[in-house]
C-alpha cells in the first residue's frame, strides 16, 4: 500500500510517497494544492524519484535519451527508511533516509524551511556503507517532476523561464524564454514525450557566474504560479528542465562529471556533501518571488555590522586611476572623498608594483616608487581625514612573474597534465593546501595590523578552468575541494576579524552566489564603465542579491555636466555606494551634487537592510530608454528612474499597492529637480516628464487613504 506524507509549510505545498518496494518519490512542491490525477502513470515508474543519483558500473532499467540526468542508475533504487520531522530556530526541518539494499550506499537528506518565508534549502549526505568503492558522478540537490502538471494548455503554450544572463560588464541580463524558444516544441503527444534534449545550464570552474547568475525563476502563465531557485555553490553548478513520458523535471546540483569533470570515488565509511540550493514558490509574480528571495537570503548570511550601516566607500579604481596609485595622486583624492561624506577609502590595484603589476602579483609588499614615504602614510593620512583605509587584495592567484611563485612548490598551484595552470599571466593558489591559508592570513595580518586596514576588496580575475589534478581523483573534485577550503579560510578571517570589511569582487560580477555572499557583506556588481549602461545592471542587481550587499559605481566624469553626475548618483542610490570618479577634478557644481547625493543617502540608507525591491517596468534591459527600481519599506516606497536614449519623456509608473489611494511624492534627489510628477490617485501610477535624455532622479512615496 503506498503512503503519502503530506507538508503544507509557509505557503508551500509537498507531497511524497513512500511506494510499496520502497521506493520513495516526490510527487508535488508548488505553490498550488496537489491534484493526483494531474500525474501521468507511465511516468511514475520511472520518474518522480526524490533523488537523481548516479553510480558507475549500474544499468538504467528504463530508456532516457541523451545527456539527461534522469533514470539514473541509482536514483531509482533508492528506498525509504526514515524520516523526522522537527523544529529548530530557523523553522521546520525534515530529514530523510534512503538507501540502496546492493550497494550499501545512504542519503540523509535535508530540507530546512524558514518560518513565514516560501522557500526550502536542500542539502545531501551521500555515505557509502557497504564493502567496495563506489565511484559517485552526479547527484542532485533538488529533483522534481511535473512542474508543468498545473493548469490545461499545452507545457510549451504556458511556460515562461526567466533567465539571468551574467557577464563582464553585462551582468543581470535577465531574458524571457518560452519553451519553444528554447527549442522543446510539444511535437508527440505529451505522455510519450521524451526527446534527447534538454535545457541545462551549467557553469564549469571557479568563476561561479561568468555567463549566468545560479539561480533562475520559471512562471506557469496559465495559473500564476511559479518556482524559483539558486544554487549556492562559489564554482561549478548545474541545472537543466527535460521531458520524460508526458512529465517535464527540474533538477538542480552542483558539479558533474558530463559538464564539469566531477566524479568522487567513496571508499567504505567515506561521504560526501552536496552542493545547497534553495527553492521557492510563489503567487505574486516574478517581484513577490524576489522579495521572499531577499528575505531568505538576509536569513542565511552572516551576520554582522556592514549590512546594517551601509557605510560608503570610496574607491580609488573606476574612470579614476584604473590601477595607478601614487601617493601624489591620492592625496587630494582623499581630501575631496572626505568632504563629500565617504567613510572608507579603499586604495586599489597596482600599489605593490612599480610599473607593470598584473603578471607580479603574490607578495603585496608596498611599492617605494609609488609611495616614497611608505603606503603608512598614505593609511594614516586616510585616518586623520575621518575614513576607514581599505586596500585591493588577489589572494587566490600568484603572477607567473611574482618572484615567491617562482620558489615555490606545484603544490601550492592548481596543475594539470603535471604543469601549472596558466590564465592570464597568473597561477591558480590550491586551498586545499595548509600552507597557502597561512601565507595569506599572514598578509591579511600584516595589512591591519601595519597599515590599520579595515576594508579589503578582494578581487579574482581569472578562471582556471574544470580544476586540478594535483591530489585529486578528478579535476572536478580537486576545485571543489579547493573552493570549499577557500570558505573555510574565510570564516576563520571573520572569526579572527569580525569587524573587517571584505568586498567580493570577481572582474565585478563574476562570482555572485550565496556560497560566497552568505560570508562576504558586500559585493561588486559591475566593472561596466558606462553610467548610462550601468542603471540596468543597479536596476536589476536586487534580483540577484540583497540591496544592501550591491555595490554600485557613481563616477561622475569632469566632462560631465550635473544631470550626468546625478545619473550616476541615482546609479547607486537604493544599494550600496561605490563612490569614486576624479573628484578633485570635477566642477564645484558636481562636487556639491555629490555631496548632497551621499547626504541623502545617509538618511535613507537605515531603511535598505530591511526593504523588498520591486520593478514597476518590469526588469530592465539595456536598450530600455526607462528604467526603474523601487525599495518597499513598512512606511514608504523609494523609486528610483532612470531616462536614457529615446523619444519618449513621459512614462507613467506603476505601484500596485497605490490604486485608488492618495500619496504624497517627493523628489528627494537632486534638489534642483522642476522636471514635472504627477501621481494618479485612480490608476496607482507615477507620471513622470523628463525633458531631455540621459536624466535620473530619485523619489519618495508615501501612501495615504485619506485626500
Amino acid at each position: 500500500m503506498e503512503k503519502q506524507i503530506v507538508i503544507e509549510e509557509n505557503g508551500i505545498h509537498i507531497v511524497f510517497e513512500i511506494e510499496e518496494d520502497g521506493n520513495f518519490k516526490l510527487l508535488h512542491f508548488s505553490a498550488l494544492p496537489f491534484q493526483a490525477e494531474k500525474i501521468t502513470e507511465a511516468t511514475k515508474e520511472a520518474g518522480f524519484n526524490f533523488i537523481e543519483m548516479n553510480l558507475y558500473g549500474f544499468d538504467r532499467p528504463h530508456e532516457r535519451h541523451g545527456n539527461k540526468y534522469i533514470v539514473t542508475s541509482h536514483g531509482f533504487r533508492m528506498k525509504y527508511v526514515s524520516h523526522t520531522d522537527e523544529r529548530n530556530e530557523k523553522g521546520r526541518v525534515l530529514k530523510f533516509i534512503t538507501s540502496d539494499e546492493e550497494t550499501k550506499m545512504q542519503v540523509e537528506s535535508v530540507w530546512q524551511f524558514y518560518d513565514g518565508i516560501p522557500i526550502v534549502r536542500m542539502q545531501h549526505t551521500v555515505e557509502n556503507q557497504g564493502e567496495e568503492v563506489q565511484t559517485l558522478d552526479y547527484i542532485s540537490t533538488f529533483n522534481y517532476m511535473g512542474i508543468e502538471k498545473e493548469g490545461a494548455k499545452r507545457q510549451d503554450e504556458k511556460l515562461l523561464l526567466k533567465l539571468p544572463h551574467n557577464g563582464w560588464q553585462r551582468e543581470m541580463n535577465w531574458k524571457d524564454y518560452t519553451l519553444k524558444d528554447l527549442g522543446m516544441e510539444l511535437v508527440q503527444p505529451k505522455e510519450i514525450q521524451r526527446s534527447s534534449n534538454h535545457f541545462h545550464v551549467s557553469n564549469t570552474g571557479n568563476w561561479s557566474s561568468k555567463e549566468f547568475l545560479p539561480m533562475a525563476y520559471l512562471e506557469n502563465q496559465e495559473t500564476g504560479s511559479s518556482l524559483y531557485w539558486q544554487i549556492e555553490n562559489n564554482g561549478s553548478w548545474h541545472w537543466e528542465i527535460g521531458d520524460q513520458n508526458g512529465h517535464l523535471y527540474l533538477a538542480l546540483g552542483g558539479p558533474n562529471e558530463l559538464y564539469s569533470h566531477w566524479f568522487k570515488n567513496l571508499k567504505p565509511g567515506e561521504s560526501f556533501i552536496t552542493v545547497p540550493a534553495a527553492v521557492g514558490v510563489s503567487l505574486d509574480g516574478f517581484d513577490g518571488s524576489m522579495a521572499e528571495l531577499t528575505k531568505y537570503r538576509r536569513i542565511i548570511r552572516r551576520k554582522n555590522q556592514d549590512n546594517e550601516t551601509c557605510k560608503i566607500i570610496f574607491n580609488d579604481y573606476m574612470n579614476c586611476l584604473f590601477a595607478d596609485p601614487t601617493t601624489e595622486k591620492e592625496i587630494p583624492l582623499i581630501d575631496e572623498a572626505a568632504k563629500a561624506g565617504c567613510e572608507y577609502f579603499c586604495i586599489d590595484a597596482g600599489w605593490y608594483a612599480k610599473g607593470f603589476w598584473w603578471d607580479a602579483v603574490g607578495e603585496w609588499e608596498e611599492s617605494r616608487e609609488r609611495f616614497p614615504n611608505g603606503l603608512k602614510e598614505v593609511t594614516d593620512y586616510i585616518r586623520s581625514k575621518g575614513m576607514i583605509p581599505g586596500i585591493w587584495l588577489e589572494p587566490e592567484v600568484m603572477g607567473i612573474n611574482c618572484e615567491l611563485a617562482k620558489k615555490l612548490p606545484d603544490t601550492w598551484f592548481f596543475v594539470r597534465h603535471g604543469k601549472r595552470i596558466y590564465d592570464r599571466s597568473r597561477y591558480q593558489l590550491d586551498y586545499r593546501n595548509s600552507e597557502v591559508r597561512e601565507y595569506m592570513t599572514s598578509v591579511v595580518d600584516r595589512l591591519i595590523q601595519e597599515y590599520g586596514i579595515g576594508y579589503i576588496k578582494m578581487d579574482y580575475n581569472i578562471e582556471p578552468g574544470i580544476g586540478t589534478e594535483y591530489a585529486a581523483e578528478s579535476p572536478g573534485e580537486g576545485m571543489l575541494a579547493h573552493e570549499r577550503a577557500y570558505l573555510q579560510w574565510l570564516d576563520g578571517l571573520f572569526e579572527k576579524y569580525p569587524e573587517l570589511v571584505i568586498e567580493n569582487c570577481s572582474s565585478g560580477g563574476l562570482r555572485i552566489d550565496y556560497a560566497m555572499l552568505s560570508r562576504y557583506s558586500i559585493q561588486s556588481t559591475s566593472d561596466e564603465e558606462d553610467y548610462r549602461y550601468y542603471a540596468t545592471i543597479a536596476a536589476n542587481s536586487p534580483s540577484g542579491l540583497t540591496p544592501e550587499q550591491s555595490a554600485v559605481w557613481s563616477y561622475p566624469l569632469p566632462e560631465g555636466d550635473r544631470e550626468a553626475t546625478v545619473f550616476n548618483m541615482v546609479n547607486a542610490m537604493l544599494l550600496r555606494i561605490h563612490q569614486s570618479g576624479r573628484l578633485d577634478k570635477i566642477s564645484k557644481e558636481e562636487k556639491d551634487l555629490v555631496k548632497e547625493g551621499l547626504d541623502c543617502y545617509k538618511s535613507i540608507r537605515g531603511d535598505i537592510k530591511n526593504a523588498l525591491p520591486f520593478w514597476p517596468l518590469g526588469l530592465s534591459a539595456f536598450d530600455d530608454e526607462w528604467v526603474a527600481l523601487g525599495l518597499r519599506t513598512e512606511e514608504k516606497i523609494y523609486l528610483s528612474v532612470w531616462r536614457r536614449s529615446g523619444n519618449m519623456p513621459c512614462v507613467s509608473i506603476p505601484i500596485p499597492e497605490g490604486k485608488g489611494k492618495a500619496a504624497k511624492v517627493v523628489c528627494r534627489y537632486p534638489s534642483f529637480n522642476t522636471n514635472a510628477c504627477e501621481w494618479n490617485r485612480a490608476a496607482g501610477t507615477l507620471s513622470v516628464n523628463f525633458e531631455r535624455e540621459n536624466m535620473a532622479r530619485f523619489y519618495e512615496i508615501k501612501l495615504c487613504e485619506e485626500n
